[in-house]
């Protein structure tokens, strides 16, 4: 079976080696030497200010909005994974849905400054696919307004914007670690920002609010990341080089075999360095997609549908018409992608895509 994706692992003695050493210090929890060694190593390898390494990626999203949306109104995208929506929710505030870019797929920018109002606190946008959004007129549109800056850049390890990490923009980034990512830690994720006194606030509020053992900065809650997770993120990261190379290998494979004709493939933003992270095709309707679909799920190849439904669909929002993501939402489906693709198993997939994609 080809499925969307196959978590990297490492050969079992590299992670073992390195979780020998919380069983040698009998530190397993509460940000180890293996915690504090993964955040290092991730700082170089992305050349960033700050990370504070989490248990998982949903925990930073939540951190993030309950500490500058104050319950208020929060600019977001209809086209993300359901995490981006119900941590606002889940957090009191309320989302206002801005359509997306036909192409790019992340939020339109020209249609935020609409939305604001004299409840909005924060913008909080995703990086589609690992796609940057345009973060100029982001921060243009935040700095006029005294808006916060949340990215949901969930997809968004290695990628550079600029020639710098895409994690660098906005007062936060969030980033997964899931073990569906191309760099994962089984389950984990991370915050990233460039302020110090953003840094300090989202430091205590993933330690309980923790000053010292005694006293405390103000109010948290737990979302540290553990010893056994961070050995997991240990062994994978030196293999993330050829985890990149192989994923390009497969996109490149995709682009060339799939009929372009009659497929849209997403538009990666100029001056972005894309690290690979999936590979969406938007059919010309939701007919043609299921019947793809069908006949893929027939030879044991299971696509997703993702993202979907639309997040202005969901039960527990104002429900409002959002018309390119509704419509891109029903159209598209992402490929497996994942290092060990055999080519064999890409030109079949390729082959049964462009025989089912006519209009039923």
């Amino acid at each position: 079976m080809i499925t969307i994706t196959k978590t990297f692992l490492p050969k079992i003695e590299e992670f073992q080696s390195i979780l020998a050493r919380a069983w040698q210090s009998k530190w397993v929890t509460n940000r180890g030497e293996l915690v504090l060694e993964l955040e290092k190593r991730i700082k170089d390898y992305l050349s960033v200010s700050n990370i504070i390494a989490t248990t998982n990626g949903t925990i930073p999203l939540q951190i993030a909005i309950k500490l500058f949306a104050n319950q208020g109104e929060v600019i977001t995208t209809p086209f993300s994974y359901v995490a981006s929506t119900s941590s606002i929710v889940w957090e009191g505030a309320t989302p206002v849905f801005v359509d997306i870019d036909p192409e790019y797929l992340t939020i339109d920018e020209t249609k935020i400054e609409a939305a604001i109002t004299n409840k909005t606190t924060a913008i909080l946008a995703t990086h589609v696919f690992g796609n940057p959004c345009n973060v100029e007129v982001i921060e243009s549109i935040a700095k006029r307004h005294n808006l916060k800056v949340i990215y949901d850049a969930a997809h968004c390890f290695g990628v550079l914007y600029k020639n710098k990490s895409v994690f660098n923009y906005g007062d936060i980034s969030t980033c997964s670690f899931h073990a569906t990512k191309l760099f994962h830690t089984a389950e984990g994720g991370a915050m990233f920002c460039n302020d110090k006194d953003i840094y300090h606030k989202l430091f205590y509020s993933h330690n309980f609010g923790h000053n010292g053992a005694l006293s405390f900065h103000g109010l948290g809650i737990n979302g540290k990341m553990s010893e056994l997770q961070a050995a997991m993120g240990l062994a994978v990261l030196p293999h993330v080089p050829l985890i990149l190379k192989e994923r390009k290998k497969v996109v490149d494979i995709y682009l060339s075999k799939l009929d372009s004709d009659k497929l849209q493939f997403l538009k990666i933003r100029e001056n972005t360095n894309w690290n690979y992270a999936y590979f969406p095709i938007i059919f010309e309707s939701e007919g043609v997609l299921l019947q793809v679909e069908k006949a893929l799920n027939s030879n044991n190849i299971i696509p997703r549908r993702y993202f979907y439904p639309s997040l202005n669909n969901l039960t527990y929002v104002d429900n409002v018409r959002m018309s390119v993501s509704d419509s891109i939402s029903k159209r598209i489906l992402c490929l497996p992608l994942y290092l060990g693709l055999k080519v064999s198993e890409l030109n079949k997939l390729c082959l049964i895509i462009n025989e089912n994609i006519s209009q039923p």
